[in-house]
């Protein structure tokens, strides 16, 4: 351990300002230069499918990597979309997927008209692709892995199961813009890949937002159309589709956010680094490791911890947010009734991660000073214990 430690607090200082999971007032609190664009929104009126959007498209699918970009409604309706456009064509079909992740993930599934087949997680939070392989059936037609956190799968070993067995890879990057895997964004991997701009997301928007890309030119055109009605012209339905449209207000603010991703993602790797090297050392704390060849973009910054509920209890009672995502795994939760029986034991590791995990501000409004204070209430914690 170096000398990054700090002194002891002996008691709650509640006039501190808190560190908080929440950053919008800070990046937002000068809104001028978004305004000024919205303003030239206004005047054309140009609020649906605008030139913003067409260019937000444009510049997401540049940093992911891919050919296209589809603006739509919400992270949520992006998940729905993709797999609709994989064509779930039968009931009994079944798609893949981890109990680790917000209820979206499975929704979308279900809502699309597949059944869901959970599989247990490693350590690092994300989908095992060994156990993955393992729940292959006849009805199995795609895999929808999640990269929670912002930690990437291990997507080589995701797509090398899909190509072999005939499967579609939905991936499922709401927590993932600018991670990167073996030198390629995530987002890149998949047949069809979602992304959510909820405004505390690390490329956001005021309210609702989300984006599907793809290098199937074919999907990318249906995803156009589905998100529209199923419309090709103004006086053409070609099929009956959606209304999950990016509105181009919401563009504005994703295109103002998105210049400023690769200064978000590298500030968050800087404080997650520090946090790291404060943890490290601590028995009681198991930090997931970094499997080689990827950068997360630190969308939570997330740890295993033994007293794991005290521990939430004693930071937030110095004004640390900290925070538990998520304290009940998909298969335990009552909407799953629906689609199996499930039990506690089921997926084990999945349940110890919702046991043991929690999470610490990492965003880039946050100090060097408040990362250290952090680390050292962590570590006060367990010396005191």
């Amino acid at each position: 351990m170096t000398d990054m430690s700090v002194s002891k607090v002996s008691a709650p200082e509640e006039r501190r300002p808190k560190i908080d999971h929440n950053y919008l007032p800070h990046q937002f609190a000068d809104p001028s230069s978004i305004l000024n664009s919205i303003r030239g929104v206004v005047q054309r009126g140009d609020f649906t499918l605008g030139r913003e959007v067409e260019q937000f498209e444009h510049e997401f699918a540049q940093m992911v990597g891919v050919k296209h970009a589809i603006g739509v409604g919400n992270g949520t309706d992006a998940i729905f979309l993709a797999l609709k456009a994989m064509g779930i064509k039968k009931s009994t079909a079944e798609v893949i997927t981890t109990p680790y992740s917000f209820y979206a993930t499975t929704a979308s599934i279900v809502n699309a008209g597949a059944r869901p087949v959970f599989v247990d997680v490693k350590r690092d939070f994300n989908i095992d692709p060994r156990a993955l392989e393992a729940a292959i059936t006849p009805h199995t037609v795609g895999i929808v892995p999640v990269h929670w956190a912002g930690r990437p799968c291990n997507m080589n070993a995701i797509m090398g199961i899909a190509r072999t067995h005939g499967l579609w890879v939905v991936e499922d990057c709401a927590h993932a813009p600018y991670s990167t895997y073996h030198e390629r964004r995530c987002g890149s991997f998949g047949d069809i890949n979602t992304f959510s701009l909820h405004p505390l997301k690390n490329v956001n928007v005021w309210g609702d937002g989300g984006v599907i890309t793809t290098n199937n030119d074919d999907k990318a055109i249906y995803l156009r159309k589905i998100r529209n009605h199923g419309m090709t012209d103004r006086n053409t339905c070609e099929f009956w589709g959606y209304n999950s449209r990016l509105d181009t207000v919401q563009a504005v603010v994703a295109r103002e956010v998105l210049s400023r991703v690769e200064e978000i993602t590298k500030k968050r790797r800087a404080h997650a680094k520090t946090l790291d090297m404060m943890l490290a050392d601590i028995p009681e704390i198991e930090l997931p490791e970094n499997a080689p060849d990827t950068e997360p973009n630190y969308y939570l910054y997330s740890f295993h911890a033994d007293k794991r509920n005290a521990l939430q209890k004693f930071l937030v009672s110095f004004g640390v947010d900290a925070k538990v995502h998520y304290p009940t795994p998909l298969h335990l939760q009552p909407a799953s009734k629906s689609i199996g029986v499930f039990k506690r034991g089921d997926f084990p590791v999945a349940e110890w991660c919702a046991d043991s995990t929690l999470s610490l501000p990492v965003h880039e409004f946050l100090s060097e000073s408040q990362m250290l204070r952090m680390g050292g209430l962590v570590r006060q914690f367990y010396e005191t214990i």
